[in-house]
């Protein structure tokens, strides 16, 4: 049917115009966006894939960023770690230098360079975090992604403990030392080296060491307090406190392998230490016994033999003698009179033989004479009850030391080759956990790879396609135009049929 009122063709045409022209605008913003999905109405469940795909992206991007800074940061430690593999090779040879019983040098300037070394070992270990405790020292994990849950996600790099640290304590080299063997304090059972314990809890607390010893030639006597503090001294207080008083006269302080302290050093000494209080303190701050009250000790690193005790306090021995020393090249004779104090007995005597490197200092109960020498000597006496319990020659052996000479030098090589193992294993730890990380990241830059594929094609234009439709778009309106153009024309026909 013709009709004036409804021209259906062109209302046809129409209709598939305005279809063309959407389909033609779809296709110039594929084209101009470069994606095919534009909005979610362009595919709703293929736009929820490629946002899974490019949440991932995202996941291991970060992730691949995360493990290169654990990677640099591992290798800091690694640095770290050779560094401080050097310092032990250095502890290696100063202790193999002082272990040989040939040596002729000072074992206590060794020891100065040994123990600062030890303390650097502690302050790299610091550094890098790999001291007891450190920032490092756990078991450090590095969320990468891309796995199936959080645990695959990860990669964990394992150093948490003290078998992972690095420090001169974890190391065991703390309480090491290469000085000739040290002397104990007779009747002392109190050990510096329990964990957490701290001494001298207040700072009305103190310990007195008074020493008797030898300083250019002169027998001195010295007194040494170490003084408390609040929440009381730790080991290394205790003995900085002691050293730095002691060691400008050749006397070092330690902590033996029993935890006790000691002193050593080629110094002829004696010492007693007293309590001005209650000198030992509990983990938690309450006072306990006494750490050294009275106590005391003779240098047993030296070759040394024990006078009578014929000197009360402030008087004189009471008989004139003759003291005959010898040593392997030299005899000396000094006599001594009726009169004489035992300052005066022992200045006299060191006068005579203090070239011949024996010494005389008074005994760590101030009532008798230590003599001391680095070498075997024999001293006589001419009178029964002089300053020695016995006339007739006597013979002084080799030191009755709780230590030898190189003891504490050949202890120090067994500490240093556990430290090598243990340090090695760290090493090993660390390397190891550089390449899981690299692993890592090769995996997350090849998924990023398929990851992004797998959203292009889903997300992305396909240009030559889109080039096709815009083409087929642009036909398709021209021809509608016209054919819109001719149907609209068409009413004017039925202008014929009236004429």
């Amino acid at each position: 049917m013709i009709s004036i009122q409804t021209n259906y063709a062109a209302m046809v045409g129409n209709d598939n115009l305005q279809t063309t022209n959407n389909f033609q605008t779809s296709t110039v913003e594929a084209l101009t966006s470069g994606y095919r999905i534009n909005s979610s109405g362009d595919d709703p469940a293929g736009l929820a894939v490629a946002n899974q795909d490019r949440d991932n992206i995202s996941e291991l991007t970060q992730g691949v960023i995360n493990a290169n800074t654990g990677v640099s940061t591992l290798q800091i430690m690694d640095g770290g770690l050779n560094n401080i593999s050097t310092m032990l090779d250095r502890l290696k040879t100063l202790a193999t230098e002082s272990a040989s019983t040939t040596f002729t040098g000072d074992r206590a300037s060794i020891n100065v360079e040994y123990q600062q070394l030890v303390s650097q070992i502690t302050q790299q270990a610091t550094n890098i975090g790999l001291n007891s405790g450190g920032t490092n020292n756990v078991n450090n994990v590095v969320y990468i992604g891309g796995g199936s849950n959080n645990t695959n996600s990860e990669t964990q790099i394992n150093l948490s403990g003290t078998a992972n640290a690095v420090d001169s304590t974890s190391l065991g080299l703390a309480n090491r030392t290469v000085v000739g063997g040290g002397t104990e304090l007779t009747g002392n059972t109190a050990r510096l080296d329990a964990p957490g314990a701290t001494y001298l809890n207040a700072a009305t607390q103190t310990t007195t060491f008074a020493f008797n010893l030898i300083s250019n030639g002169n027998a001195i006597a010295v007194p040494v307090i170490v003084t408390g503090a609040t929440g009381g001294l730790t080991q290394a207080q205790v003995l900085s406190q002691l050293n730095s008083a002691l060691n400008p006269d050749g006397i070092n302080a330690q902590i033996g392998s029993d935890g006790q302290l000691q002193f050593s050093g080629g110094t002829p000494f004696t010492v007693t230490a007293t309590n001005n209080a209650a000198a030992i303190a509990a983990k938690d701050g309450v006072a306990g016994t006494a750490a050294w009250a009275p106590v005391s000790a003779t240098n047993l690193g030296l070759y040394n033999v024990q006078g009578a005790a014929l000197f009360p306090s402030g008087a004189t021995d009471g008989v004139a003698e003759n003291i005959t020393f010898q040593n392997g090249s030299t005899t000396q004779t000094v006599a001594l009179g009726a009169a004489e104090t035992l300052a005066e007995a022992i200045t006299a005597i060191n006068g005579q033989t203090a070239s011949m490197g024996i010494y005389a200092v008074s005994n760590a109960a101030g009532n008798g004479i230590s003599f001391q020498s680095a070498s075997n000597f024999t001293v006589s006496t001419d009178t029964a009850a002089g300053v020695f319990t016995a006339a007739g020659a006597q013979t002084v052996a080799a030191p009755a030391s709780s230590g030898t000479a190189t003891g504490n030098a050949t202890a120090a090589i067994t500490s240093i080759n556990n430290a090598l193992q243990q340090l090695g294993q760290v090493q090993a730890a660390v390397g190891a956990g550089e390449n899981k990380l690299q692993y890592a990241i090769n995996l997350a830059n090849s998924q990023i790879t398929n990851f992004s594929s797998a959203e292009s094609q889903v997300r992305d234009a396909d240009v030559a396609t889109e080039a096709a439709n815009l083409s087929k778009a642009q036909v398709l309106e021209q021809a509608s135009v016209a054919a819109m153009a001719q149907a609209n024309a068409a009413p004017q026909a039925l202008l014929k049929l009236l004429q």
